[in-house]
């Protein structure tokens, strides 16, 4: 902690020194598109009540006049907030965002003009008692008829194509993507400075490893001069400090090096570190310690592998396999999302195995608070400049937004150690090249001198890269460079297409309609069946295509289970479901264990997309209400840092993947057992295992076995002697199952039986948690839990037999964090549901 940091001030007087929220107070009106010219035009009816940040959506949602799947096209009418201040003096008005082309008046004088939402404004007044402060956000259409140089491609995504001109998120311009909930209103904070001599108004913070010690660089920027003899500093990062020494009368400066300092790492491969940041002035005698939240070190480095053509990251200088998702928003509607939203989708992601994240361009940059809970949770963060798909105008003026925006998006992030990949921006060059454009008529100086450059100068300890995909003889070529893989996925092909395509990074991959849990489908959508309008609107589905993901789903459906999609949703609805939710958790499981096998060259995997936006059967592999859709479960199942998985390499039989991300060596215990009739002992094998940190090993189930066994059915020597093989990984102190690894020779889904499973129900006074204890006597494929009221910690998984399964029980309407203390006792409901498992006879019931 910080040494020698004393706090000798009120609250009031602390609160001085910062940027106060003007959040309160706020109301908005929607008018026609120009039809006033000025505030004093505006009639005195019809304003709402307004929430700054937010969006006039948001007020809307507020007074329940939004309806979020037919929504009206905000963006092309005019839109106007007012909120009255009051002070006397100088302040100074910083406005964080405001979308998209906006006026700021004070008192009916019109300030100044915004033509970006992803740009910062100050605004220095003075107050006089009680000032007005308007906001008129306009309409986009004139700015889309506006004439501008003539784009050499039109992509299909987006409506209407001359959005490239404006600097607006694509969110809500996506037809088949998202709601067409378009982003209007103040969407950032709008905060007030200080009087003077007491207001900061800049905090520049960065970090750097030199040999084993951590640095920190702090400056420190006035609103207002202050007397340098008046005012010592003092700068705290953990128990180390320094003394900060003043340029000007405006800026304070100073460096803290902590000896030895420990590094930052993604939470699957250590402990993301971070240390207490602490600022103390001494001014006129008055003690004053301001916490300045926390910073981590750690080095990123891009492997390129030996013949050039990889991506894969290095962080502390040790190889790191990325996978996770595509963020989109916690809230489409407000942009941000809550504090408690964006935890509890992180506790999912990291419980999830993931340790990266990619912000994409066709979305937008996140809130500090984002970034911040990236650096704690340890996970790294992949961010795409805003800019996707277009041929974008080249005109200085153009050119000159886009560098303020990159600029103060580099700043405002330089404290943070998750930020590991700056990207060009989303499928631009990949549009220009399938519209048949070569490279020489394709190229864009935004994404190849002017992004590099300021990356250069503001972030150098962060790799970038021109576009994702990018690399190979194609821009989407996957077995070079960055990818977006959809070969397993919207393409349908095989899953050996996940090693013949050769993936080096896949920066987007899979895709498919995730189905949520029936709670979601009946509280949120309304509707089980697959054929409701309001199912198929939530389908998402490629402009022009003559298929939606549904058609994705289905078609694996189909090759690997063995059934008739179109029939079983006529015959057997709910069967459809449990094996539609089923199927994508396998494909999911199959191609990570592939990208993830020792002499694999991937370097990572971000699935496409991290949450729904809409409620439905949406690509999120968490619904629109925040629960996990079977695809996380089986994300999380395959991706554990601790891992056993299997590889099935045809004639050769099965190999066993080992894995240890970890910064300890594993010692334990292989076990590898063959079952017939999914009970009966066929053939086994067991050995012990040490496993290095950071490393991984390869094992022949046949030599493992010592004798001829064919593990994969692929000889076909008469009929298959077994129908799953099981590996499980133990620690060899306590002989806990750490890791378990099933195959399946044949994966159709026609046999069901009765598999003696026994349920107990118990609340663990420890935890505070409910909980659920499974044991069976027939192994059991796809274990899922039902419960009206609470959701299962681990879901969608296999059971072996004679294998006792806690499984802890979340109560839906509470974040989702299993190692934290719940606040349920034994006088809370008790759980009542069922436990279904694909090849069970039926549910088992327990309460």
């Amino acid at each position: 902690m910080v040494a020698n940091a004393t706090t000798a001030t009120t609250a009031p007087a602390a609160r001085s020194w910062w940027p106060q929220p003007v959040d309160s107070g706020w109301q908005c009106l929607s008018t026609p598109a120009h039809a006033y010219a000025s505030p004093a035009e505006l009639p005195e009816h019809g304003w709402l009540a307004a929430q700054v940040p937010g969006t006039v959506a948001g007020a809307r949602r507020a007074a329940g006049l939004l309806d979020v799947n037919n929504p009206p096209p905000l963006a092309f009418d005019d839109h106007w907030y007012r909120v009255t201040l009051n002070g006397h003096g100088p302040r100074r008005l910083r406005f964080h965002g405001l979308a998209t082309l906006a006026e700021v008046w004070l008192d009916g004088v019109k300030r100044f003009d915004c033509e970006s939402m992803f740009v910062a404004h100050d605004l220095d007044i003075e107050l006089n008692g009680e000032t007005t402060l308007a906001l008129c956000f306009r309409s986009l259409t004139p700015a889309l008829a506006a004439k501008r140089s003539r784009a050499r491609w039109r992509p299909r995504l987006v409506t209407p194509p001359t959005l490239r001109n404006l600097r607006t998120t694509l969110l809500g311009h996506m037809p088949g993507w998202c709601p067409p909930i378009q982003p209007v209103g103040p969407w950032r904070p709008i905060e007030i400075l200080g009087d003077a001599p007491h207001a900061f108004d800049s905090i520049d913070l960065t970090s750097r490893i030199e040999r084993e010690d951590g640095a920190v660089s702090l400056t420190l920027r006035f609103a207002y001069p202050h007397d340098l003899r008046a005012c010592r500093a003092r700068f705290f990062c953990g128990d180390a400090s320094a003394s900060l020494q003043w340029d000007d009368p405006y800026t304070l400066r100073g460096e803290v090096r902590v000896p030895q300092a420990q590094r930052w790492w993604p939470h699957t491969h250590g402990e993301p570190t971070l240390y207490p940041l602490t600022l103390q002035l001494d001014d006129d005698g008055t003690l004053n310690s301001h916490p300045l939240g926390s910073i981590g070190f750690r080095q990123i480095e891009v492997e390129r592998g030996a013949d050039g053509e990889g991506f894969a990251l290095r962080v502390n200088g040790v190889p790191v396999f990325c996978r996770g998702a595509c963020w989109t928003s916690a809230d489409l509607v407000t942009l941000t999302g809550s504090e408690a939203q964006l935890r509890d989708t992180f506790e999912l992601a990291r419980a999830a195995g993931m340790n990266m994240l990619r912000v994409g361009g066709t979305m937008l940059y996140e809130s500090d608070l984002f970034y911040a809970l990236a650096d704690e949770y340890g996970v790294l963060i992949w961010q795409d400049f805003a800019l996707a798909n277009f041929d974008y105008p080249s005109d200085t003026a153009f050119s000159a937004l886009i560098e303020r925006e990159a600029s103060q998006f580099l700043a405002r992030t330089r404290r943070f150690a998750a930020l590991a990949v700056l990207c060009g921006g989303s499928e631009v060059d990949q549009q220009a090249a399938m519209f048949g454009l070569p490279e020489a008529r394709r190229t864009q100086p935004l994404f190849t001198e002017l992004l590099p450059a300021l990356v250069a100068r503001e972030r150098a300890d962060v790799p970038y890269v021109s576009n994702s995909p990018s690399g190979g003889a194609w821009p989407f070529s996957t077995n070079a460079g960055i990818t977006h893989y959809y070969g397993v996925g919207a393409y349908q092909r095989p899953l050996e297409d996940a090693r013949r395509a050769q993936v080096r990074f896949a920066a987007e991959c899979l895709a498919f309609a995730n189905v949520p849990d029936d709670a979601t489908l009946h509280d949120a959508l309304g509707t089980l069946h697959v054929h409701d309008p309001r199912w198929k609107a939530a389908v998402p589905r490629d402009p022009g295509a003559g298929w939606d993901f549904d058609d994705v789903r289905d078609h694996y459906l189909q090759t690997l289970y063995g059934v008739e999609p179109a029939r079983l949703r006529y015959d057997d609805p709910p069967r459809y479901l449990e094996l539609s939710r089923a199927v994508v958790a396998d494909v999911i499981g199959d191609v990570f264990a592939e990208w993830r096998r020792a002499g694999s060259s991937c370097g990572g995997g971000l699935v496409w997309q991290m949450q729904d936006l809409r409620a439905g059967a949406g690509w999120g592999l968490i619904d629109a209400c925040g629960r996990p859709k079977s695809a996380l479960h089986g994300f999380a199942n395959a991706l554990r840092p601790l891992q056993v998985g299997f590889t099935d390499e045809g004639l050769n039989g099965l190999d066993i993947q080992l894995i240890n991300e970890r910064p300890q060596t594993f010692g334990g215990e292989l076990e590898l057992l063959c079952l017939r009739d999914g009970s009966v002992k066929v053939v086994s094998a067991r050995r012990p295992v040490e496993l290095a940190p950071h490393s991984m090993q390869r094992v022949s189930a046949a030599a493992l076995l010592g004798q001829f066994f064919d593990f994969t059915h692929a000889y076909r020597f008469g009929p298959r002697t077994h129908d799953v093989t099981i590996a499980t990984l133990r620690d060899a102190a306590s002989g806990a199952v750490v890791a378990e690894a099933f195959h399946l020779p044949e994966r159709h889904v026609r046999e069901r039986h009765d598999l003696g499973m026994t349920i107990s129900v118990e609340h663990n006074a420890e935890t505070g948690h409910w909980q659920l204890t499974l044991e069976t006597k027939r192994f059991a494929r796809f274990v899922h839990i039902v419960d009206p009221r609470y959701r299962a910690a681990r879901d969608w998984f296999h059971l072996a037999p004679e294998r006792r399964c806690v499984v802890t029980l979340l109560p839906y309407a509470r974040p989702a964090n299993p190692l934290a203390r719940s606040n349920d006792d034994e006088t809370s409901p008790r759980p009542s549901g069922e436990v279904r498992a694909l090849n069970a006879l039926s549910a088992i019931y327990y309460g």
